[in-house]
């Protein structure tokens, strides 16, 4: 009874006949017109059949434009068009349409949309369209609207565009002796989020937990800022996740997931510092980067300096107080250096045809807060930044001793500064013509603080012909910090740190006599 009402009030419509007669050469009959809407009807529902009417409601309302009399009109009053003709028809329809824009309307898409966020609503206006809105003759000759293509523009039926979510994550940590294994766990923390925010805890916390820092505040704030991965920093966080903070965390910063790494992180009553985190279903965790810690660093500085000075700082305290074990576990680095972990680390890009390459070259030992600043500096001077890093045995020959780190371990390092695009890993101690020609560099750079004493005194002058070149300039180091002068500050509080490394000792030796494998990093 539906098709045969469709089809009775749909086919009263007159200038819908003509539209027919144009198609078939003559208007269906009732009978046939009623067959053809029950057959729409049950092939493609009352949706499909509603699209096959409004084809030629829409045709029926179109003014057709006067054209010069030939053979196409001819045959249209004759009642009989050819193939020919049909196809000639059907191009410049497509191409009118396409003309006028509204080939835009050639997809459903909107009215499954409408289906989907307004069922009532939809629902309601089809049927009505159907019964009613298909034929004027009802209505005294008024022109009704072409429904179809008016929705669209109405908005009703579209989903409300919203860009997707981005997901904000939190680490923190105390940072102290910055170094590879902190740089590849933030990229970790990166990996489960869009943002990433990170909590740096104050001294005060640090001392409270672990004892005294061997980096200020404002030092470690520097070296997390300048890593690449770090989106925001939040200065002098709690070492421990409270009721009051995490509420912070998720209201005022917008947190999605609170990250930490998979080694325990106690407090003193030895209780876990992200115990509300995993309760409130809010925490992930990452894999721990092996074979390096502040722990480890710390007793390297300690175990080198007793090789150099024979069991002496130069505070004159004695270094046979250390247990040899600890001195000679901790100099040995447990690295094991991947291809894929300095992939991970690496930009992947080279730069540009005409980009402006600077070149910077060092040991980089013991990443601190002033080669983050040289380095910074040296960035803005070009477009592209290549860091050259030394060997072991370059650094040992022009420092008299081996560096902290190993040179996979410096190089890591570098590659996570945000200011850094490539580095050259066991790089020459003299810049070459052939350096500057392979890498088309622009400009070589070097500060005015270094360890390396033998550059401004004549002999075997590193850069020599970057000088001759001219394309070689002194920057003014932000900070008077070296490597040395860290390690002296270990060595000023070294029964301090001996007594922090002596607790942290044991629950690394745990931690490695328990570790079992985490897959993912």
């Amino acid at each position: 009874m539906l098709a045969k009402h469709i089809a009775c009030i749909s086919g009263t419509h007159g200038r819908t006949k003509e539209v027919m007669r144009s198609k078939w050469g003559r208007p269906p009959g009732a009978t046939q017109w009623q067959r053809l809407v029950r057959k729409k009807l049950g092939e493609t529902g009352l949706l499909g059949l509603f699209h096959f009417i409004s084809h030629f409601n829409s045709k029926a309302t179109q003014k057709p434009e006067r054209k010069q009399r030939g053979d196409t009109e001819l045959e249209h009053e004759k009642g009989f068009v050819s193939p020919l003709t049909e196809k000639v028809e059907l191009r410049e329809n497509i191409k009118q349409r396409k003309k006028c824009g509204n080939m835009e309307y050639e997809t459903n898409k909107w009215i499954w949309d409408g289906m989907y966020n307004h069922p009532h609503v939809f629902g309601g206006l089809m049927l009505t369209a159907a019964l009613l809105g298909l034929s004027t003759s009802y209505f005294g000759g008024i022109t009704v609207p072409q429904l179809p293509y008016l929705w669209p523009d109405s908005g009703i039926f579209h989903k409300k565009k919203c860009e997707k979510k981005r997901i904000r994550v939190y680490m923190d940590g105390c940072f102290d002796l910055m170094h590879y294994g902190h740089a590849n766990a933030l990229r970790q923390a990166k990996a489960l989020g869009d943002e990433l925010v990170v909590g740096v805890v104050s001294d005060e916390e640090i001392i409270a937990n672990k004892g005294p820092p061997v980096l200020s505040m404002e030092e470690r704030l520097v070296l997390v800022s300048g890593l690449k991965w770090v989106d925001e920093v939040i200065p002098k966080a709690p070492y421990e996740i409270t009721e009051q903070f995490m509420s912070r965390l998720f209201n005022e910063h917008k947190i999605d997931y609170i990250i930490h790494g998979d080694d325990p992180c106690l407090l003193p009553d030895g209780t876990d510092a992200y115990a509300l985190a995993k309760k409130a279903g809010r925490y992930k965790q990452i894999k721990r980067t092996e074979g390096v810690s502040s722990t480890d660093i710390v007793g390297r500085i300690l175990s080198s300096l007793r090789d150099t000075n024979g069991g002496e700082d130069q505070n004159k305290t004695s270094l046979h107080k250390t247990p040899e074990s600890q001195l000679k576990s901790a100099h040995l680095s447990q690295f094991l250096p991947t291809s894929r972990r300095i992939v991970q680390f690496s930009n992947g890009k080279g730069p540009g045809p005409n980009a402006r390459v600077v070149y910077i070259d060092g040991a980089f030992d013991l990443f601190h807060a002033g080669h983050v600043e040289i380095l910074k500096n040296a960035r803005q001077l070009g477009d592209f930044l290549l860091v050259g890093i030394h060997n072991d045995e370059t650094v040992s020959e022009h420092r008299g001793h081996h560096p902290i780190m190993h040179l996979h371990e410096r190089s890591l390092s570098v590659l996570g500064c945000r200011y850094v695009d490539e580095v050259i890993i066991g790089a020459p101690w003299e810049v070459t013509m052939d350096m500057v020609t392979t890498f088309n560099i622009s400009l070589v750079v070097h500060g005015t603080v270094s360890e390396y004493n033998s550059l401004f005194t004549g002999e075997s002058d590193p850069y020599s012909v970057p000088k001759s070149m001219g394309i070689f300039k002194l920057l003014e180091s932000p900070k008077n910090i070296t490597t040395t002068s860290v390690s002296q500050r270990i060595i000023a509080n070294h029964d301090a740190y001996m007594k922090r490394n002596a607790k942290k000792a044991e629950s690394e030796k745990k931690y490695y006599a328990q570790k079992t494998y985490v897959s993912g990093d």
